[in-house]
């Protein structure tokens, strides 16, 4: 039986191959972002049939809310809500001004909780669906220079297993999404053009691609969040090496963060140099 899917951050990246997965697999989806321009070359890609647009600011609880009701309005159903739009924000903390931590907060933690929120009551009154929470394997470990995302990344990691145990008998399933670097366009992407600028003395892409593991494509990461959903798992955290990092740190937390420390200050001079 098909399903019918909500995508929010589906322009690009993880949500945009999410998109293509659902409907390679004839789900009816609903993809949503506040970039509308994007939306509208995804929507180019598949069957009219399938994929309906909504420019939407998932910061705006009225919008989500209004999205998530129309949609089962019309379908009569929902079966899946990915909260996956986010945006990245980083930098030295010192550096950063209240708008870089207001701006991580409002799309990455309550543009999740707008989501959540709008899907529920339907969600529980069918007594079936999944709410799939995009986090981050900063929302489980310490992430030197990305301390708004990471602070907000773990809320939504604690928000997610908090309403799975709450309702781990109406039939409604959570999970919460944890990966580790992935070939998506937020590895390139500077801060918001409308917050002020910060000097950020290494890229991420370049940070990644020197960490052990390197960068994780996108299309595999979808692979193990459709697994992951089918199979109601509480985390899916990928890839391997990002399973190991988390684990490690669950190990040994003290020991974790002196390795940290210690990696930190080795990446940021070695790219500093150039």
């Amino acid at each position: 039986m098909s399903q019918i899917v909500i995508v929010t951050g589906a322009a690009s990246g993880i949500g945009a191959e999410l998109v293509r997965s659902h409907i390679a697999d004839g789900d009816q989806v609903v993809a949503a972002d506040v970039d509308s321009a994007g939306l509208a070359a995804l929507e180019q890609r598949f069957d009219p049939k399938l994929i309906s647009i909504c420019s939407l600011d998932v910061s705006d609880a009225v919008a989500v809310g209004k999205l998530v009701d129309e949609t089962v309005a019309k379908y009569g159903r929902l079966d899946v809500i990915y909260n996956n739009a986010g945006v990245g924000i980083g930098g030295r903390a010192h550096d950063l001004d209240i708008e870089h931590w207001d701006r991580s907060i409002d799309v990455n933690l309550r543009g999740v909780v707008h989501g959540t929120v709008a899907a529920l009551p339907h969600l529980l009154r069918q007594g079936s669906g999944q709410v799939v929470n995009t986090a981050s394997l900063a929302g489980l470990i310490p992430s030197p220079g990305l301390a708004p995302y990471a602070a907000a990344k773990h809320a939504v990691v604690g928000m997610t297993l908090s309403l799975r145990v709450e309702y781990a008998a109406s039939g409604v399933g959570f999970t919460a999404i944890c990966p580790g670097f992935t070939d998506t366009p937020i590895l390139d992407k500077e801060m918001p053009a409308d917050l002020p600028s910060v000097a950020i003395p290494v890229t991420t892409r370049k940070m990644a691609e020197s960490l052990p593991g390197g960068i994780y494509p996108v299309a595999a990461l979808v692979e193990d969040i459709r697994r992951g959903v089918a199979e109601n798992e509480a985390l899916v955290v990928s890839p391997k090496m990002a399973r190991s990092a988390w684990r490690m740190f669950r190990w040994s937390p003290g020991g974790f963060l002196k390795a940290l420390q210690r990696r930190a200050g080795k990446t940021v001079e070695k790219f500093a140099r150039g």
